[in-house]
C-alpha cells in the first residue's frame, strides 16, 4: 500500500510548496562556455552535446538577460503561470569571472516577475566565492544549482569527454548543499558502455547524498556531436531503450530511490531534426502519463525498495 500522496515525489508538489503553485522556469542563455570546449580541460565538449538541442527559440546570447526572459514569458503565456524562475541553461552557467556572472544573476533577479534563479552548470565549476555570493542570495530570493552528473562511473566520464570524474561530482553536491542552495542532478540513461544494471545502481548512490532533485534524460543521439558521428559511421555501437523499455526502467530506478528526492524530469526531447537515434514520436506529458499507469499496474513507487532515511 502506498503511503505517499503521490507514487513518486513530482516536481509539481515541490514547486506548490515553495511557490504555491506552478514555477515556469525561463532559459537564458548568458553565453557562457565550459572547460572542455575553450581548451582548460579538453576541446570538442562531451560526446553527446550539441547545445542548440537544448536552447528554445527565444534564447539569443545577442541579447541581454532582460530581453531574453521578456521574450520568454511571453512565450510562456499559455500555460497562465504567473510565477517564473530565471534558468541559466546553456553551457556552464558559474564559469568565468565571479563579477561578471553577479551581475547576469542580479540582472534576472531585479526582474519584476522572476522569483528565483535556477543555475545549470558542471560540478568542477562551483567556486567557493561564488558559492558565499549564492548563499547570500537564497536567503532573500529562491537560488538552485543543476549538475550537469550525467554519470556515477569514472569509466563512463572519461569514455564522454566529461572532464571531471564523479569524486568531483559528490564534493560540489555535498558543497552546495551545506551553504542550504537546493541542487539537482543532471543523469544520462542508456550512455554506451553501461549496463543496466549499473544505471540502476545510480539510484541508490545518489540517495546517499544530499540531492534535492533529479532530471534523467535518455540517450538521444543528435547531429553535430561526437556521438552523432560515430553512429553515422557505425550505428551497432549503440544500444537504445524503447519507450516501453525506458517506462520499466524508470520505475526499477525509482523504486531504489529515496522518496527524499524530487523527480522534475524523466526524458529529454531534443528537436526532432536534430535526433538521429532513437525515434520515440512521443511528448513528455504523454510520456508522463504512461509512466504513472504503469505505476499504477506494478503496485510500485519511489522507495519501494530503498527504505531508508538520510
Amino acid at each position: 500500500m502506498v503511503m505517499f500522496n503521490e507514487r513518486y515525489n513530482t516536481y509539481r508538489e515541490y514547486s506548490q510548496s515553495m511557490f504555491g503553485g506552478r514555477a515556469q522556469k525561463v532559459s537564458i542563455n548568458a553565453g557562457f562556455t565550459c572547460p572542455n570546449r575553450d581548451g582548460s580541460k579538453g576541446i570538442g565538449g562531451c560526446a553527446f552535446c550539441n547545445n542548440s538541442t537544448f536552447n528554445p527559440d527565444y534564447c539569443d546570447p545577442k541579447q541581454s538577460v532582460t530581453a531574453q526572459i521578456e521574450r520568454g514569458i511571453e512565450f510562456f503565456k499559455k500555460y497562465k503561470s504567473d510565477t517564473f524562475l530565471a534558468y541559466f541553461q546553456a553551457y556552464s552557467n558559474t564559469y568565468g569571472d565571479t563579477q561578471h556572472i553577479v551581475r547576469l544573476y542580479q540582472e534576472a533577479l531585479s526582474h519584476p516577475m522572476i522569483k528565483g534563479i535556477v543555475i545549470g552548470t558542471r560540478p568542477d565549476c562551483v567556486e567557493e566565492d561564488l558559492l558565499d555570493v549564492l548563499e547570500e542570495m537564497n536567503r532573500e530570493s529562491y537560488v538552485a544549482i543543476e549538475l550537469g552528473v550525467e554519470s556515477c562511473y569514472d569509466e563512463t566520464l572519461k569514455a564522454i569527454n566529461r572532464g571531471h570524474g564523479w569524486d568531483e561530482s559528490k564534493d560540489a553536491i555535498r558543497r552546495i548543499a551545506n551553504r542550504g542552495i537546493p541542487v539537482g542532478v543532471h543523469l544520462i540513461m542508456g550512455l554506451p558502455g553501461e549496463t543496466k544494471s549499473q544505471m540502476i545502481e545510480e539510484a541508490s548512490i545518489l540517495s546517499e547524498l544530499p540531492v534535492t532533485f533529479l532530471k534523467l534524460h535518455q540517450l538521444q543521439v543528435v547531429k553535430g556531436s561526437k556521438y552523432g558521428k560515430e553512429y553515422e559511421e557505425d550505428p551497432s555501437r549503440f544500444d537504445f531503450f524503447t519507450a516501453e523499455e525506458y517506462i520499466d526502467f524508470c520505475i526499477d530506478f525509482m523504486e531504489r530511490l529515496s522518496r527524499d528526492i524530487v523527480v522534475e524530469r524523466f526524458i529529454s526531447q531534443a528537436p526532432r531534426d536534430m535526433v538521429l537515434a532513437p525515434f520515440w514520436d512521443i511528448k513528455n506529458y504523454e510520456f508522463v502519463h504512461k509512466l504513472e499507469k504503469r505505476l499504477e499496474e506494478r503496485d510500485s513507487w519511489q522507495g519501494k525498495l530503498y527504505p531508508k532515511k538520510r
